[in-house]
Parts: structure tokens; C-alpha cells; sequence
């Protein structure tokens, strides 16, 4: 709901500020049926893919399932769309449902970062980034919630002007990121909390070398720093010791793989960097409270009630 929110309002405030804007946004679903948010909040829908009108720019907005959701109907309508000359667009997991009709293809992507190791499984040769969104042609990506507003905005400011974005972005009193900074930092930054530059890149270095990790001291001498420093470094921002957050980074990844993939749990363990399935898994249980084959079964007993 948040990613949908963050799509919509934006343009509504554009009819306000920009005289020549004139957006509308037609809801589309396989079904023509209401549609209910994760929240539960249920909104009604205007068309269903059969009936859906000509659009300048189609957004797939999803829940947390799109890695397994399929629609021939819905493919259909978009190719078409596409072939119309629209621009494609996805919020959050949304990027599953456009890389599976191949509307991904030779272009870059992002998408929520839990499920970004999934999708990296799932659609190998892909090129997909941790940035907040991606605008590649006629393709754009955004990792969702507030992620998609500011992506909204440089799309209304690429076809208005700043002064409109600018004033959208004060109408609801956001701080847009700065598109000039380093951006693979700056996703850190934001997800992290973290401020040190040298931990940011450590952090960054290791987020690379997940299935792989690399000791904590040649990451100190990439960074040119001594490893007791990178040490207080991380405690100082993280509360941590690298080491440990290295761990809890491979084991997120494992939590993403569990909800988003189909792969067995003993690739999942090779996928985060752990020698067997049974270190995973105590490791796993460790920092979750559970197994991961518990939190699987979990995870699909949540999907079949939202369902």
C-alpha cells in the first residue's frame, strides 16, 4: 500500500502545481475484482486486463508473492502496452512479474533488497543494482515504499521541470535524495543508518560477497585501514564487530532466498557463504528463533491465509 500510495499521490499533486498536467490513474487487475492490501484495506479496481485502456506509463505494483505469481492475461495486456510505445514500470517485487514476461530484458533494474538475491537466482543474466529506483529508457524500477515516490518525482520532473517536483516533493514535506551523490552508498546509508564513509564501503564490499565473504582483514586493507580500527569502526556505527555483521548479512540473505525462491535449503546455505546445511541452520535458528525449514513452512502458511 505504501509503494501504491507513493506512485499515486505524487501525480494527483502534479494536477495541482503544473497546469498542463492532466494525470489519471485507471486501476488494472486480472480479476476486474476489489483488491485487498497486505494491510487489509481493500480498494476497487476500474478495469480487468482484458478491458484495460491505453496508458503513457503502466506501473506493476505487487504484494510480497510476485516471485510466484503468474497472469498470461495480464503479460499480454502489458506487452501490448509496450508495443503502444508506454513506459514499463515496477514497484518493489513488482520487477519479478515484468523480468518473467522478459520486459526486462537488456535493461537495469532494482527491486526491495530482501528479495534481490532471489531474483539475482531466479533471472541470472539480469543486470539488476541495489539503488533506491532505476530509470533505464522505457523501464523503471524502484525498490518500493518511499523509494517509488522519488522516482515518481524524477519521472514528473524529466516531462514538467524541477520547480514542479520540487514543489510536489514540499507539498508533502519529503527530502529527495541527492541523485549526485554515490549512489550504491547512498542505498547503504539509507537501509543502514550508518554514517562513516568507511564503513558504508565495507558494508557495500560485503552486501558483493555474500556466497563468498571475504576476511575481515582484506577488507581493511581495501579500505587502507588496520583491522582493529575497521573493528571500532563498526562497533562505533553498527554495535557490532564486522565479523558478526558480516553473518547477519549472509543470513538475511538466507531469510530473502526462504521467502522469495524455491531453492533447497542446502543451496540456500552454499548461497550465504556457510560450508554445510546444518551450520546454516543452527546459525539460522540462532539469529531467528527459528529453523529455516520452520520459517518456510511459516512463510507459506502467511501466503495461503493473505490469499
Amino acid at each position: 500500500m505504501m509503494a501504491f500510495s507513493a506512485v499515486i499521490e505524487p501525480l494527483r499533486v502534479a494536477n495541482v502545481l503544473c497546469p498542463e498536467a492532466d494525470y489519471r490513474w485507471p486501476t488494472v487487475t486480472t480479476s476486474g475484482r476489489s483488491v485487498t492490501s497486505s494491510s487489509g484495506i481493500a480498494f476497487a479496481c476500474d478495469f480487468n486486463v482484458a478491458e484495460g485502456p491505453d496508458v503513457d506509463w503502466l506501473v506493476v505494483c505487487s504484494g510480497g508473492n510476485a516471485d510466484r505469481y503468474e497472469s498470461p492475461a495480464a503479460h499480454a495486456w502489458i506487452r501490448a502496452q509496450e508495443r503502444k510505445g508506454a513506459m514499463i514500470g515496477a514497484v518493489a517485487d513488482g520487477a519479478f512479474f515484468l523480468a518473467r514476461a522478459g520486459l526486462l530484458d537488456n535493461c537495469t533494474s532494482t527491486l526491495h533488497w530482501q528479495s534481490q538475491a532471489a531474483f539475482r537466482e531466479e533471472f541470472p543474466k539480469l543486470k539488476i543494482v541495489s539503488d533506491l529506483y532505476v530509470i533505464d529508457g522505457s523501464r523503471f524500477t524502484s525498490a518500493g515504499g518511499v523509494a517509488a515516490f522519488d522516482m515518481m518525482l524524477d519521472l514528473i520532473e524529466r516531462r514538467h521541470g524541477r520547480s514542479i517536483a520540487t514543489g510536489i516533493a514540499e507539498w508533502f514535506v519529503h527530502s529527495r535524495i541527492r541523485l549526485d551523490a554515490d549512489r550504491e552508498l547512498l542505498s547503504v546509508k539509507l537501509r543502514t543508518g550508518v554514517s562513516d564513509r568507511r564503513v558504508l564501503s565495507a558494508i557495500s564490499l560485503m552486501e558483493r560477497r555474500l556466497e563468498g565473504p571475504l576476511p575481515i582483514d582484506d577488507i581493511a586493507k581495501r579500505l587502507d585501514v588496520s583491522s582493529d580500527t575497521l573493528g571500532r569502526l563498526f562497533v562505533a556505527n553498527t554495535g557490532m564487530a564486522p565479523a558478526t555483521y558480516y553473518r547477519c548479512l549472509r543470513l538475511r540473505r538466507g531469510q530473502g532466498l526462504l521467502a522469495h525462491s524455491t531453492m533447497r535449503i542446502s543451496e540456500i546455505a552454499v548461497a550465504c557463504g556457510f560450508e554445510n546445511p546444518s551450520g546454516f541452520a543452527r546459525a539460522y535458528r540462532d539469529m531467528f528463533g527459528r529453523s529455516p525449514r520452520e520459517q518456510r513452512r511459516a512463510l507459506r502458511r502467511s501466503e495461503s491465509v493473505t490469499r
